[in-house]
């Protein structure tokens, strides 16, 4: 379940009270008169079932609370209550399936802008991936694709262009388009300055014949590539963190950079451009199969959204 604390001018505390406990899927009303100082208010609280949230967040803001006041979700990780759960029995569909959507978009906002932290690690994944490369370390090269933080920019492409958040969309190529060439650019002069040093020699990157898969492109590198997106989006949208480290771990994105970037510096342009199209169909799979999850989802919701009408008439 979802709670809800919402700040509301005493105008408007009533219609917001009454809407509440007339929504399908929501208990445990509360009102505490004057409590809020800032912005001044009542403090209206509820908890909300997952599958009603966006019904009961779509009234809220029609009531223009966001303007007035404001509106907090926060998750419950445990409710003990009976009218807790008549309240999920209440409402059509399962937690697990619902999206909502007001958090979704507030998550891969924060996942999706290009930041100092964000090129700080995706340099330091693309640094390790191509430590992997040149010690031919499958284990480092994992390393790097755990530390990558690119599929928060991917999951907010496919967000955006689902909810028409054109904002977000420009945000999240940004980010894509400064983070990956920054950090190949580092990983090159970190690459040069460990071969002056006398830590690494290389004169073929094929060599690494346990990391072939990398920049050998086939039918499997969009496979893998749209299998990791929709398993992304899913545990994005189910909150599921588990599920994407094995995203992170499955998706050639930041070890294909890497690749890219030792290749090119000993020349070998061939597989420097290989490894340049592996990034790239695993970019465009990750957002397709993201986008292809969302529309599914998005036609579940509307269903559902259908039938919480219906209950409450």
């Amino acid at each position: 379940m979802l709670h809800l604390r919402i700040i509301s001018s005493d105008s408007r505390s009533d219609e917001v009270v009454s809407a509440l406990r007339d929504a399908v899927g929501v208990t445990h009303v509360t009102r505490v008169p004057g409590a809020a100082l800032e912005p001044v208010g009542d403090l209206i609280e509820a908890d909300v079932t997952r599958e009603a949230a966006n019904e009961v967040l779509k009234a809220l803001r029609a009531m223009e609370i966001p303007a007035e006041g404001a509106i907090v979700v926060e998750l419950l990780d445990t409710v003990l209550s009976n009218a807790a759960e008549q309240a999920e029995r209440d409402a059509p569909g399962g937690p697990s399936d619902a999206v909502v959507w007001d958090e979704l978009l507030e998550h891969t906002n924060e996942e999706a802008t290009l930041s100092v932290t964000f090129l700080a690690f995706l340099c330091l994944a693309c640094l390790l991936a191509a430590v992997g490369v040149v010690t031919d370390s499958p284990v480092t090269v994992v390393g790097g694709m755990v530390v990558g933080p690119e599929f928060g920019p991917l999951a907010g492409i496919a967000v955006a262009i689902v909810r028409r958040r054109f904002e977000l969309a420009r945000r999240s190529v940004l980010a894509l388009a400064v983070g990956f060439p920054l950090a190949m650019v580092v990983t090159g002069m970190g690459a040069q300055m460990a071969e002056r040093l006398g830590w690494i020699e290389m004169t073929d990157v094929t060599t690494a014949d346990q990391l072939d898969l990398i920049y050998q492109v086939g039918p499997f590198s969009l496979v893998v590539a749209l299998l990791a997106g929709a398993a992304g989006m899913l545990s994005i949208v189910s909150s599921k963190s588990a599920a994407l480290v094995g995203v992170f771990i499955s998706v050639t994105t930041v070890p294909a950079a890497g690749y890219a970037v030792i290749a090119a510096t000993l020349g070998q342009w061939r597989v420097a451009a290989e490894s340049a199209g592996q990034l790239v169909i695993n970019l465009v799979g990750i957002v397709v199969a993201g986008i292809a999850v969302l529309l599914i989802h998005r036609a579940h919701s509307r269903r559902t959204t259908r039938k919480v009408a219906s209950t409450k008439h």
